[in-house]
């Protein structure tokens, strides 16, 4: 696809390719220049020879030069799609984007970093059998620091108000996945992505897959603990509405409770004659309720975000261009 043709085109302007029995390998790009030339290596050499497959690198807005390295590996190999977006969406809204370009029947997403090994994408693809739609490659090995894992349970912990709770638990950027699950959320133009609740939607059936983690190449996380944080709050109030219910259930606990003071202060006055003393009692009350009351206005709050950018159709992502080794061709 030339420059003129992509540029400035959403997902709307990207047609679904016909698929082909084959693997996409999907991989979100963000200060990657370092890692992308040795990770594009280990994938073709894993891959060849097990059929038709193709690399997408979608560089979300990277300050660094993982375009440039992009368009060098491209020019090298034929199976190297090239996806960059005008600026950083986000790590889903860029696996997002390629799972639109993906043209095979199975895609398999992957960080930039190497810390998912390319040389266990067959034990996924083996686990993907007639009765499994996707595949979560699990690590026993923690990576992450402990503010860094703290954040990553607190993602997952809001992801099963969604989807349940033994997929979130399994849950993990390492994934292989039919590519057909991606018309259950064909329409999908929000701007909070999470793609596994958008797969939970199609499909149930699920496995893991016990695969190495590696350490990382070099650099650090992209995902801080705030990122994940907010990644946590954006998915728990836009997929699910458990907020609203423990906000209902926080009122309903609230007026039990002025209720058992109230009754209270009505034994104490019929008992002694006298009213229950103390400023603190009354400023406790109050705070309280005054607490509990901004508590729901602003999850309330969330949820009217939500929707008024919703409303605005802000894109989930817009692609700059596209550069596979065909369009090199139709320019010499």
């Amino acid at each position: 696809m030339s420059d003129a043709t992509a540029a400035g085109m959403s997902h709307e302007g990207i047609a679904a390719p016909a698929l082909r029995p084959g693997v996409s390998v999907v991989v979100p790009v963000y200060n990657g220049a370092t890692s992308i030339v040795e990770l594009a290596a280990r994938v073709g050499t894993t891959l060849s020879g097990r059929g038709d497959w193709e690399l997408i690198f979608v560089v979300d807005g990277s300050p660094d030069d993982s375009w440039s390295m992009v368009e060098s590996i491209v020019t090298t190999s034929p199976h190297v799609i090239g996806v960059e977006l005008f600026r950083n969406f986000g790590q889903h809204n860029a696996l997002l984007a390629g799972i639109r370009v993906a043209r095979f029947t199975t895609v398999v997403t992957m960080d930039d970093d190497l810390q998912h090994v390319p040389e266990t994408i067959p034990i996924l693809l083996a686990a993907l059998t007639d009765n499994v739609d996707l595949v979560y490659g699990r690590s026993d090995i923690e990576e992450h620091g402990v503010w860094r894992s703290l954040a990553s349970r607190s993602a997952k912990t809001a992801m099963a108000a969604s989807i349940g709770g033994s997929m979130a638990r399994d849950s993990g950027a390492f994934r292989a996945f039919r590519t057909s699950l991606r018309d259950g959320f064909a329409g999908v133009d929000d701007p909070y992505v999470s793609i596994d609740v958008l797969l939970s939607w199609v499909t149930t059936r699920y496995t893991t897959a016990t695969t190495r983690m590696d350490e990382r190449a070099s650099g650090t996380s992209g995902y801080t603990f705030r990122k994940l944080l907010r990644h946590t709050i954006n998915m728990v109030t836009g997929y699910s509405s458990l907020p609203l219910r423990m906000v209902s259930w926080l009122g309903f606990t609230l007026a039990f409770f002025g209720f058992a003071v109230l009754v209270y202060v009505l034994i104490r006055y019929f008992i002694s004659d006298r009213d229950v003393p103390g400023f603190a009692f009354l400023a406790s009350l109050i705070s309280i309720l005054a607490g509990a009351q901004l508590f729901g206005l602003g999850v309330i709050g969330e949820y009217l975000g939500r929707m008024h950018f919703r409303s605005m159709q802000r894109p989930p992502y817009v692609v700059r261009q596209i550069r596979s080794s065909g369009d090199l061709e139709e320019q010499t």
